[in-house]
């Protein structure tokens, strides 16, 4: 565990010691080193189901996937930021990498812990540098608005689970998780039982976001430069996935009854967030919803709590982390080209950009789920774990897939298709670097098709 997590405490220092002429390249080599150093993490753990243990901090089946993610993302991060930093002076530039460092290390230790409440602690801790990224490199006037969204959104889901985790402390005498999971389970019964339910989902629905509370999601997003856009849609929803997969096992046995409401919540989600970005202009926005919608299936297998459910949950979360990522990262190369996210106004771009509609076609069809990449893996197992919980289900998620393809057909034919517009005098041709961040988003997710025991989690 601490292989990888003192490199990147030390990437801080080195980051303000490195000549600038060197800083993007020695960021990116020593961020790449971390990250497939990371991947030891991936092979098979001890019988327990924990590795790597010290006394704060183990990996499992379920933790190994996300925090292999978290590394990865790091260098991708620092790929796409450097054109759009580059005006910037070398102190500002330091900063912002010092910032996805601090962010990497956060959730390195949040996705490690073994006591649910460091978990806690890395949990808000993330807030601060994603934040700052935000509103200080955000491009547009209203960055400041998203961020405030952003963080009292997700304050004020999160002061509830401190006071849950601090009675559960009190109830059971530990919080570490090597040891809940054979506490006896808690007589659940009375209405204040219900409201301890309630608190202890409601900061990672917040997070991941379920519908209805998912209005900080589309402002962040918007408002976030790459990176932060990046690490958002890739890593920051995961954390609520997560730390609902560990909450879940001390929920018993109220789950069965509370968890209706969430689980229509989430696949109703599932439809309109679908729907509204069928009518979306703004790209990015667009990419966002479809998160929101791709989270809500995530959410739902959660709260079925099969092995399927959460199997399929897992594998839908490190797919969508690479995917949407991927389309962040390619609706920037437009947006640094053309200077717009109306997707109107930069159209036709196949003409222009031949190799960049390759990555966007591979992009859109592994958002759309297609066989036999992770994503449809996931989904299939979440959809079937919901059918088997009730048959109405299908209703809901058929439609939900069905408007998925719609509006990431509708993505990749409105910016690839069609006349190129007057107004598109001359763009800049697509520099290596961004092949080389595409495909190190891509070739994983292509990867895990001829290996997917790697992501299954506790099932595998």
């Amino acid at each position: 565990m601490l292989k990888i997590l003192l490199p990147t405490i030390m990437l801080v220092p080195t980051i303000w010691a490195v000549p600038a002429k060197h800083l993007w390249s020695t960021a990116l080599s020593y961020s790449l080193i971390i990250s497939l150093t990371s991947l030891t993490w991936l092979k098979a753990s001890a019988e327990s189901g924990w590795s790597f243990l010290n006394p704060y901090m183990a990996t499992d089946p379920l933790s190994a996937p996300l925090l292999a993610l978290t590394c990865w993302l790091l260098p991708l991060m620092i790929l796409a930021s450097q054109n759009h930093t580059a005006s910037e002076p070398s102190s500002r530039q330091r900063t912002y990498i010092t910032l996805l460092t601090s962010l990497q290390i956060f959730l390195i230790m949040a996705f490690g812990a073994t006591e649910m409440i460091m978990f806690y602690i890395m949990f808000e801790a993330t807030l601060i540098p994603t934040l700052v990224i935000i509103t200080r490199w955000g491009n547009q006037t209203e960055r400041l608005n998203a961020g405030t969204y952003f963080l009292f959104y997700t304050l004020a889901g999160s002061l509830p689970l401190l006071v849950a985790l601090l009675l559960l402390q009190n109830s059971t005498g530990t919080l570490s998780l090597l040891t809940l999971q054979y506490a006896p389970s808690l007589q659940l019964s009375s209405f204040a039982d219900k409201l301890w339910w309630a608190g202890c989902l409601l900061a990672f629905l917040v997070k991941m976001p379920l519908y209805g509370a998912h209005l900080w999601l589309p402002k962040a997003h918007v408002e976030a430069p790459i990176a932060g856009s990046m690490v958002l849609a890739a890593v920051l929803l995961k954390l609520g996935g997560y730390g609902m997969m560990r909450m879940m096992i001390m929920l018993e046995p109220l789950t069965k009854e509370l968890s209706y409401p969430f689980i229509i919540f989430a696949l109703w989600g599932v439809i309109m967030t679908g729907s509204i970005c069928l009518r979306q202009t703004d790209l990015k926005s667009l990419i966002a919803y479809s998160s929101v919608s791709h989270m809500g299936l995530v959410a739902a297998g959660i709260l079925v709590q099969t092995p399927w459910g959460f199997t399929g949950a897992l594998i839908l979360m490190i797919a969508h982390g690479l995917t949407s990522s991927a389309l962040f990262c390619l609706a920037n190369t437009n947006y640094e080209r053309t200077h717009s996210r109306t997707m109107v106004l930069a159209r036709g771009l196949q003409m222009v950009l031949p190799l960049m509609t390759a990555w966007w076609f591979i992009a859109s069809l592994a958002n759309l789920a297609l066989p036999p990449l992770p994503n449809l893996m996931g989904e299939l197992m979440i959809i079937t774990s919901l059918l088997h919980w009730s048959w109405w289900t299908i209703a809901l998620t058929g439609a939900g897939t069905l408007i998925t393809a719609g509006y990431s057909l509708y993505m990749f034919l409105m910016t690839q298709r069609g006349p190129l517009p007057a107004h598109i005098m001359s763009l800049d041709p697509t520099h290596s670097r961004e092949h080389l961040l595409l495909a190190l988003h891509l070739l994983p997710l292509i990867l895990l098709i001829t290996k997917p025991e790697l992501i299954w989690g506790w099932t595998a």
